[in-house]
């Protein structure tokens, strides 16, 4: 069955076995979108609508989810380092010739920012929509929802069992609401416990102290962030995303005290959804600018 608002064709890069799924609309500068949990390309479907015309719009699905190919864990470990190799190659395979501009979400900020720092003269501009390229604010108390996901027997059979992670979110991450074509697009790639594993590792593989799997790559890449000083930024936030906060805001505009900031005081972590319209015609400005 279709998806609402995804018409959009298919494209596969194939990496140690395994099929990643991306999107390749449009023509001009490249755009790469990148997205997190428990989303999929599809979180970006109207900014692709909305660039296309102008920009070579490119968004993949990472492993696991979307599109792409869900290996069990014994052919994929899902960890933050093997995402970013993932992206890295994938990026590679393009053979892009121009300076990227890229938008993050959610994961996507990690993902995405990890591979800006390590190639910071290859990017152009940046947008930055309710996410992280560092550790958790001081600030900020870790979400109990997320803990209890991420520590807990019971957290892990919610999530693959009941798809709880990704259904839950179709009611809270967007404020304004999703219509129930929009929902089931967003839940279809995740519709059997097999299917659900990304979902979780997300989760159980944050990395929140020293002994956690990969808290190296959020060191280095919050140690190296200055190297995108000079890259033009835009940040547009849902100020009522509980996990993305106000806290996570404060942190992006320390450090980078020149980006173009918006705050949007009705829109949640799904703040691509939430404000459509406004942040369609912002990036737009941005890019052209």
């Amino acid at each position: 069955m279709p998806l609402i608002d995804y018409p959009f064709s298919s494209h596969f890069h194939e990496r140690d076995g395994l099929r990643l799924h991306y999107l390749d609309e449009g023509s001009g500068p490249p755009v790469v979108m990148v997205h997190g949990n428990p989303t999929w390309s599809y979180y970006y479907r109207h900014l692709v609508l909305g660039l296309r015309d102008t920009h070579r719009c490119l968004v993949p699905d990472h492993i696991g989810c979307g599109l792409s190919d869900k290996p069990d864990l014994s052919k994929y470990d899902y960890s933050l380092s093997r995402r970013i190799d993932d992206f890295s190659a994938w990026i590679e395979s393009l053979k892009l010739s121009e300076k990227v501009s890229l938008v993050v979400h959610d994961w996507g900020g990690m993902i995405g920012t990890a591979w800006a720092v390590r190639n910071p003269d290859r990017i152009a501009k940046m947008v930055i929509l309710n996410t992280a390229a560092f550790g958790l604010p001081k600030t900020k108390m870790f979400p109990w929802a997320l803990w209890l996901c991420r520590n807990t027997r019971l957290g892990a059979y919610l999530v693959l069992r009941w798809n709880a992670f990704a259904k839950i979110a179709t009611w809270v991450a967007s404020k304004k609401g999703l219509s129930r074509e929009e929902k089931a697009a967003y839940l279809s790639p995740y519709d059997t416990p097999a299917n659900r594993i990304a979902t979780l590792k997300f989760v159980q593989t944050i990395p929140l102290s020293q002994s956690d799997r990969d808290f190296g790559i959020i060191e280095e890449v919050e140690s190296k962030l200055t190297l995108l000083n000079d890259v033009p930024k835009l940040i547009m936030w849902g100020m009522r995303d509980f996990v993305f906060d106000r806290h996570f805001l404060a942190e992006w505009e320390r450090r980078f005290p020149d980006a173009e900031v918006h705050r949007y005081s009705r829109a949640g972590h799904y703040v691509l959804d939430d404000e459509r319209e406004a942040i369609i015609q912002r990036t737009r400005e941005f890019l052209k600018s």
